[in-house]
């Protein structure tokens, strides 16, 4: 009996075990290509990578059925010159790596998803963003050298040399789930501490995307083999970040929550080592080409979303 088989390079984070759960539900094998195993992933067999060489790793590759690309450096870090070129360098480099690899195979998977980011287009209080969206980087989001990435990373995958493999760019909004990694427990967090207020201005929109359908999106890409190019991963109603703490606060029955000015982000964002990019940007991205596939999500509004994912 053939055993279909879904490869995810870079997948020990968050997002690579919320697939890789999901998938080996479905009874694929999960094979997840990894720096450092680790015992928090069972179920899926972990191949040593370094994403800088080609090794016997990319026999993985030959005759799978996807090939999933997560890796890269998190962007939550500051951005000084050298968590720049690293941010950089570990996604065009991994991706390039792939490309090569999947170049040698015999058999080359069938579909390559590779990650991309709804950050890749501009910050805009105006009309939501389809995939058509305009994409630029502006100062007043801090968001040039992200933008800059996304661009990058996006040009080196549609460069890769691969005919007999489908090719999908997932340009995900931010994924709400349980994991240690995702930003729902740090939200949830700053409600119950009673600093769960507006960010800065409040009126920046936040896309977003339930683990639940961000994993039924990936099946879905999977079994359509008419979908490749860009596809944003984003639920089909983004909002300002005003209501989507207000939202949050009433799922855990707080009624207050102290706003955060946009010098306290500045301030908090320097001991914490990251950016206020992630925050103060105006992300708003819909689902375009999935809504209009007919993919259907089950977590539409966030209100609902957190409801599911909302602990005691």
């Amino acid at each position: 009996m053939n055993t279909r088989r879904i490869v995810i390079a870079g997948g020990s984070g968050f997002l690579g075990g919320v697939l890789a759960e999901y998938f080996r539900k479905l009874d694929y094998e999960i094979v997840i290509l990894t720096r450092l195993p680790h015992a928090d992933l069972p179920g899926s067999r972990q191949v040593v990578w370094d994403g800088e060489n080609l090794g016997d790793w990319t026999g993985e590759l030959d005759g799978s059925d996807a090939l999933i690309n997560l890796a890269g450096l998190s962007v939550n870090c500051r951005y000084h010159a050298r968590n720049r070129r690293r941010i950089l360098d570990s996604r065009l480099n991994s991706t390039r790596l792939l490309g090569e690899a999947i170049a040698r195979c015999a058999k080359p998977p069938r579909v390559w998803l590779n990650s991309s980011t709804a950050t890749i287009y501009k910050h805009t209080f105006g009309p939501a963003w389809d995939e058509s969206g305009e994409i630029a980087g502006t100062p007043e989001a801090k968001d040039i050298f992200s933008v800059e990435v996304a661009t990058a990373w996006e040009k080196v995958f549609n460069e890769a040399d691969t005919p007999g493999t489908r090719k999908v760019l997932l340009r995900s909004a931010m994924v709400l789930g349980r994991g240690g990694n995702s930003v729902f427990p740090v939200l949830q967090h700053l409600v119950r501490l009673g600093l769960g207020g507006k960010m800065a201005s409040g009126r920046q929109y936040v896309s977003w995307i339930h683990q639940a359908d961000f994993c039924r999106a990936i099946e879905w890409i999977l079994a359509h083999a008419d979908i490749s190019g860009p596809v944003n991963l984003a639920a089909p109603n983004p909002l300002p970040n005003a209501d989507m703490m207000r939202t949050l606060r009433e799922v855990c029955g707080k009624s207050i929550g102290l706003p955060a000015a946009l010098w306290m982000l500045e301030f908090g964002a320097f001991f914490l080592r990251t950016e206020t990019e992630l925050i103060i940007k105006s992300r708003r991205v819909i689902p375009g080409r999935l809504t209009k596939a007919g993919f259907q999500f089950q977590y539409t509004f966030i209100q609902d979303a957190f409801k599911d994912l909302h602990t005691k």
